[in-house]
């Protein structure tokens, strides 16, 4: 008669994927100490930005943030300049608010749905060239975003035509309607790597669930809406993240398409102008930094919740 001998009590069992043996060498007391020291490292420019911002212009261009300690000294003056100032360098960003969101929240919706349908379409839904065009995605990855700003803004601007035959005519936009160029332009820029990432998302989906699904008389649409979308919530918030960061934090793409105007103008372009036309007046960039902090700041925290959440929710029992 065979018997098997119990593990013996305090013994440790070695994990066998790559993951689990990475994760266990982190989690040691030199993994901690590494975290909490690259922590404050990233987070001492930050709170130098932050303490400089409330101090005297005088002290700001004469001294470092460091001083502060020994000589405090607050004020609200930049702040107030960087909101409400009068002149025209000053910086009155309370009334870019309004076009920063205006071109931020379309660029990411569109973004998601578009990529999450596309995901959805190359990963379960079997037709010809299917591959192909998945690999075709994924090469526009590599083309710089800097090549694609000439031939869009033409497009814009003058239309497709072909042997003197219009295609496509030009959009000739003016004032708010420069908004549509830049959703138009932030959406193509990152579809690419939406449709990536969330296919292999979707892709790994329990295949059982899908024919279940089928079986049970459910169509595309209804396995998208129903099934898929709930368990993919988790790579939607990541992304939705990382979308809004980054055409919340552009410059060059809104400056292209949306022009420096006050009507379309988003929060980076004013930020850029703060400093004056000879860089003297850069105080108020210490200002104008956090205010433009504090929108993805609270996307970034509000997204966390639902990110955890939808990752507890398209958890699949075995």
């Amino acid at each position: 008669m065979t018997t098997t001998t119990p593990a013996l009590a305090g013994t440790e069992t070695q994990p066998t994927t790559v993951a689990g043996r990475v994760r266990k060498r982190l989690n040691t007391r030199w993994g901690t100490a590494a975290s909490i020291l690259i922590a404050i490292v990233w987070t001492i420019p930050t709170f130098g930005l932050l303490v400089s911002s409330f101090r005297p212009e005088d002290q700001i261009k004469t001294t470092g943030w460091w001083t502060f300690f020994s000589d405090p000294q607050l004020t609200l003056e930049n702040y107030e300049q960087v909101l409400f100032g009068r002149s025209s360098s000053a910086g009155q960003l309370a009334s870019y608010f309004v076009n920063s969101i205006v071109i931020t929240l379309p660029s990411v919706l569109f973004p998601l749905a578009f990529a999450a349908l596309a995901a959805y379409a190359l990963a379960w839904i079997n037709f010809r060239g299917r591959d192909w065009i998945y690999i075709g995605i994924f090469t526009l990855q590599i083309v710089p975003l800097q090549m694609a700003l000439v031939p869009l803004l033409s497009f814009f601007s003058q239309g497709i035509s072909v042997s003197g035959v219009d295609l496509l005519p030009a959009w000739n936009l003016d004032d708010e309607q420069r908004f549509i160029q830049v959703w138009f332009a932030h959406t193509c820029f990152a579809l690419p790597l939406g449709v990536f990432l969330l296919h292999n998302f979707v892709s790994q989906l329990p295949r059982d669930l899908m024919e279940a699904a089928r079986v049970d008389g459910a169509t595309h649409p209804k396995i998208f809406r129903t099934i898929v979308l709930p368990l993919i919530t988790p790579a939607l918030a990541a992304y939705g993240i990382f979308q809004f960061l980054w055409v919340w934090n552009d410059l060059l793409v809104a400056l292209i398409f949306a022009g420096g105007g006050d009507e379309t103008a988003p929060l980076t372009v004013r930020l850029a102008e703060l400093a004056g036309t000879r860089g003297n007046e850069w105080q108020r960039l210490t200002a104008g930094a956090f205010v433009a902090i504090v929108v993805p700041l609270l996307v970034f925290l509000s997204l966390q919740r639902y990110f955890v959440r939808g990752l507890l929710a398209g958890s699949v029992k075995g």
